[in-house]
């Protein structure tokens, strides 16, 4: 269990990722550094649609990326309203959760290490082009080398700044999937899949719209205790004074 010092440490090293990131928005030409973050985030996005198929009885035949940081994966069977929703709640989720567990900076090796693991075997088993492969064995084997030969401040800092990443960018493609199931929904994306398994009686914006609200909950409670964990417990509150009475009866007693 972390305690509140590193909480509070753990706490700064998320607003210097956050700070750099919203940096980055503003440098001319800073985002061909941040390209490859995007398709990381869309390999996880497509990951997300995978473990979905896998987790219902589906079947997975392989996961494209393409250099317009967009992406397919090619199931069969599973539960088709889950496997299309996950793309994005799974983004948010992965993002949400790496900033709850990265409140210990013990837990920064761990979470760079599961996730290389996780992006390597999904690369070997469902990799199903160049820039999928480049994309999951570059991360794969990078995030498993810093957990394992960076030190740990280096690490906590690296996955910080990945779980920004990741939220921020899931935000940013919901925005554009909004845009798309308003005004031209013909084109084919998650929603559109959604609307089309319904039999269209729901259309695509309001799955976006669920979607986003999801997101935005998730990302709200996220912060709701992560906030909480920063403020001082009862047993803070209550323990100097103890350790002020525990003085008071020691310098009362005479030595011998």
């Amino acid at each position: 269990m972390q305690t509140q010092v590193e909480t509070r440490e753990s706490f700064k090293l998320l607003l210097f990722a956050s700070l750099l990131t919203l940096v980055l928005w503003f440098i001319p030409f800073a985002s061909i550094l941040t390209y490859p973050l995007r398709l990381f985030v869309t390999f996880l996005h497509e990951a997300g649609h995978a473990l979905a198929a896998l987790a219902t009885s589906g079947g997975v035949r392989a996961i494209t990326l393409d250099w317009n940081e967009s992406g397919l994966t090619y199931t069969q069977g599973g539960w088709r309203l889950l496997i299309s929703s996950a793309g994005y709640l799974s983004t948010t989720a992965y993002g949400a959760g790496l900033l709850l567990l990265l409140r210990s900076a013990r837990h920064a090796r761990l979470a760079a290490i599961g996730t290389g693991v996780l992006l390597l075997g999904i690369t070997a088993l469902f990799g199903g082009n160049l820039l999928a492969w480049l994309v999951g064995l570059l991360f794969g084997a990078g995030l498993v080398a810093a957990g394992v030969k960076l030190k740990p401040s280096i690490v906590h800092f690296v996955m910080s700044f990945l779980a920004v990443q990741c939220l921020l960018n899931a935000f940013y493609h919901l925005r554009a999937l909004l845009y798309l199931s308003a005004f031209d929904p013909s084109i084919p994306t998650d929603a559109r899949n959604m609307s089309d398994a319904t039999g269209g009686w729901i259309p695509p914006i309001v799955w976006a719209f669920g979607w986003s609200l999801f997101s935005a909950v998730v990302v709200t409670g996220t912060l709701v205790v992560y906030y909480r964990s920063l403020r001082p417990g009862p047993d803070a509150l209550t323990s100097a004074p103890s350790v002020l009475l525990a003085d008071k009866v020691m310098s009362s007693n005479p030595r011998v």
